[in-house]
Formats: C-alpha cells, sequence, structure tokens
C-alpha cells in the first residue's frame, strides 16, 4: 500500500462516525445498526468513572440512564450528539451541552399505552384494594371465612370520580382518555408555559382538592422537584391516591411517608424513586402498607413500547447523521 492510499484510509477512517451505547442492557429490544458507515461499541452497563475513557474517541453517545455532566463533556471534544434512549433527559447537562454545539436528542411519544395502562393498573389495584386481599387469601383468611366473601376493605368504582393530572403531554393525555373511558372527570392542573394548545386547565391547587386521584406525568425540572410535600397532602382529600409514573424527584418521599401513615392520604401508587436502583434504601422502600404499591420503573417497558423505543433511538442517529435532525431537545 502506497503512502498516500495510506494517508487516505487514514483520513475515511477518521470521518467516520463511532458510536457508543453506554448502557445497552437497559433496554430489552433490538436495536439495529445505523445505515451509514460507523464504528460501534456497547456496553451492557457503565460506571460513572468509566463515561469518559469509554466516550473519549466517540462522536455519538447513546445513553438511557448513565449521567453525562460538565465535568464529563469537557473531556469530550469528539462528541457531537448524544442520543437518550428515554423521553427524559435529566441524566444530560442540557446547558453545557448547548455551550459546546453538542446536540441532544431523546424519544417521543413511545410510552402512549404502556405508561397509561400501567397507572391505571395502580389505581385499580388501590381502589379496588387488590394488595390487602390478595394477602388475607395468602394468609388464609377466606379460607377460615364462615361467608362467601368479607368486607375489610374499601373498593370504589371510578365512574363519576374525578382524576387530576400534572402534565398534559402524551403520557398524561394517554391516561385521560382512558379515563374518560371509565366514565371519570379530568382535570389538568395549570402550570406556567409552555402549555398544550386546545386543553382546559385549572388551577393546580383547585385540582389537589378536587382529585380523588392524583396522577403525575410532567418532567423533572429545578421548579418541579419535590413540588408534591406535605403541604400539597394536606390539601387533598384524605381517601384520595397518589400515582406517579414519571419521576422519583417530583414527590418528597419523606413527606409521603408520613402522609399514608397519618391517612393525610388514602394510598399511593408509584413506578419511581428519587434514586435508582435505589442501593443506599429509600423511605418507600420500608413500607409495609396495603394501600401503597412500589414497581420498579417499568411502566414504560411493555415489549411494542421498547421496540418503538430502539427503532426510534437509531432513527434519530441516522437524521442526525443525515443533516436532518429530528426530537432535537439542544
Amino acid at each position: 500500500m502506497s503512502r498516500l492510499q495510506g494517508c487516505w484510509l487514514d483520513k475515511e477512517k477518521d470521518s467516520m462516525e463511532k458510536v457508543v451505547f453506554l448502557d445497552r442492557q437497559s433496554l430489552n429490544a433490538n436495536v439495529r445498526k445505523p445505515s451509514f458507515d460507523h464504528e460501534w461499541e456497547e456496553y451492557d452497563q457503565t460506571s460513572p468513572n468509566e463515561v469518559v475513557s469509554r466516550l473519549s474517541d466517540a462522536t455519538i453517545a447513546l445513553t438511557n440512564k448513565v449521567p453525562i455532566r460538565k465535568e464529563t463533556l469537557d473531556q469530550l471534544s469528539n462528541l457531537k450528539m448524544i442520543a437518550v434512549a428515554a423521553t427524559g433527559y435529566d441524566v444530560i447537562d442540557i446547558g453545557v451541552c448547548k455551550e459546546k454545539g453538542v446536540s441532544v436528542a431523546n424519544i417521543r411519544n413511545y410510552a402512549v399505552n404502556t405508561v397509561p395502562e400501567h397507572t391505571f393498573a395502580l389505581i385499580l389495584a388501590l381502589k379496588r384494594n387488590l394488595i390487602a386481599y390478595r394477602d388475607d387469601v395468602l394468609d388464609g383468611r377466606w379460607q377460615k371465612h364462615d361467608q362467601f366473601c368479607f368486607f375489610d376493605y374499601r373498593i370504589s368504582d371510578l365512574r363519576n370520580s374525578t382524576i387530576g393530572i400534572f402534565g398534559e403531554g402524551a403520557l398524561g393525555q394517554g391516561t385521560a382518555k382512558i379515563a374518560k373511558g371509565f366514565g371519570m372527570e379530568v382535570l389538568f392542573a395549570d402550570h406556567p408555559p409552555p402549555k398544550a394548545d386546545g386543553v382546559e386547565f385549572t388551577s393546580a391547587e383547585e385540582v389537589l382538592k378536587r382529585s380523588d386521584i392524583i396522577s403525575l406525568h410532567c418532567p423533572l425540572t429545578d421548579s418541579s422537584r419535590g413540588f408534591i410535600g406535605m403541604e400539597q397532602f394536606k390539601i387533598m382529600k384524605n381517601d384520595s391516591i397518589l400515582i406517579n409514573t414519571a419521576r422519583g424527584g417530583l414527590v418528597n418521599e419523606e413527606d409521603l411517608v408520613v402522609a399514608l401513615k397519618e391517612g393525610l392520604i388514602g394510598g399511593a401508587g408509584f413506578d419511581v424513586l428519587t434514586k435508582e436502583p435505589p442501593k443506599d434504601g429509600n423511605p418507600l422502600l420500608d413500607l409495609k402498607l396495603p394501600n401503597f404499591i412500589l414497581t420498579p420503573h417499568v411502566a414504560w417497558a411493555s415489549d411494542e413500547a421498547q421496540q418503538f423505543l430502539a427503532d426510534q433511538l437509531i432513527d434519530n442517529v441516522e437524521l442526525f447523521v443525515q443533516g436532518n435532525p429530528q426530537h432535537l431537545v439542544v
């Protein structure tokens, strides 16, 4: 091979995109390889101290929950794009990406069925006290009873009840659609702009006062962090239930424990915690109450939703490389 040919091949390699997926194990779906010439690396998981070394010569990073913060971005001069394998992008330092000209794309509208359905799985389980009755059956209470059934726990219909929804995006509106099918009244909580068009809003305080169910479908931002706490629990009905399939940091978890134990609210169903996985513990993990349900951040994870996400993830990367990017955050 001539020296000239070698130089040409080196330049071709330099121009080739290097794509690195930091936490491939977080997605249980088929992830196709991009259609353009590229070098691909993937890792099941990546710890914080491995991010820089694994992205050192990457031009495109794929991440679901591995954080990419300022101290990392400062060391990644080749990085052009971060494709987030989720709708939420709070693991990325967006401001620094904007300053450095690093594009960030997220996933849109992939969980429009799975999250609202999981939301109502939690609602129905709590409103009909399924956990409490199941536990009694497992403990042998039904087998020892004198009649065909017993009424130890309250059961409530959804029809004619009121659901208050914080967040009127695709997931909030998908939840509202199911609620209307059950014959429920739907209230969307007002909030600062931007707001969705065509939605009638009610003040947040009025939503808390009137709702039998509060369901959270809003992003985690500096302004929304911990916005549901003791003050809000005291406004809510004492038999209302709180559902959170959005982000753990939206709710003050210590206050929730107190609210449940003191009967300020009737129950709660959560799919998220402030820190995941909760290796250092969490106050909600210690709750052994029949009116509290915790699932391990799986509301998004139906087979269909995960495959839709995986396909859109690579679509985002391909369109970015083609110069026609979609779903950009910055």
